[in-house]
């Protein structure tokens, strides 16, 4: 039996616990919104804010995607958070310099006990330009 004992040739483990799915949350990002005087010039500024929320990501059980379309035109640069057993947030009104905040609100949202992102500590950009909250689908099969 051969054991490697130069420290150099051997791969180091990543140790880093993977979350488990529950913990995970994902920020999408709508890649589809479009400048404020309505350009259709690309890449789109919801494009860039998808790659600016990625950047600025270093947490292996955060997940960003970009999507098509929230739906939410009017209130601009617009993005979500979900996450199995929540409730999903989406907001607008968002600007690239927010990317951090996602980041943070998707943190505060991962540590969270029921399932809500916590109203003390949501970066300000997450308070103002709350669109909707969505309760998970499992509270509609605990109310029957």
């Amino acid at each position: 039996m051969t054991f490697n004992t130069d420290p150099a040739d051997s791969a180091v483990p990543d140790e880093t616990p993977v979350p488990a799915p529950a913990d995970i949350v994902t920020v999408m990002v709508c890649s589809s919104c479009r400048a404020e005087d309505g350009s259709d010039t690309r890449p789109r500024p919801g494009e860039r804010l998808g790659e600016a929320v990625r950047a600025a990501n270093d947490d292996r059980s955060i997940r960003v995607e970009s999507v098509e379309c929230l739906g939410n035109c009017k209130r601009r640069l617009s993005a979500a958070l979900v996450k199995d057993g929540g409730w999903s947030y989406v907001f607008g009104d968002l600007t690239l310099e927010n990317a951090g905040d996602l980041i943070e609100g998707a943190r505060l949202f991962q540590t969270s006990d029921n399932g809500l992102i916590p109203w003390r500590g949501r970066p300000d950009c997450l308070k103002r330009g709350l669109i909707s909250r969505i309760p998970p689908l499992s509270m509609l099969k605990e109310q029957k």
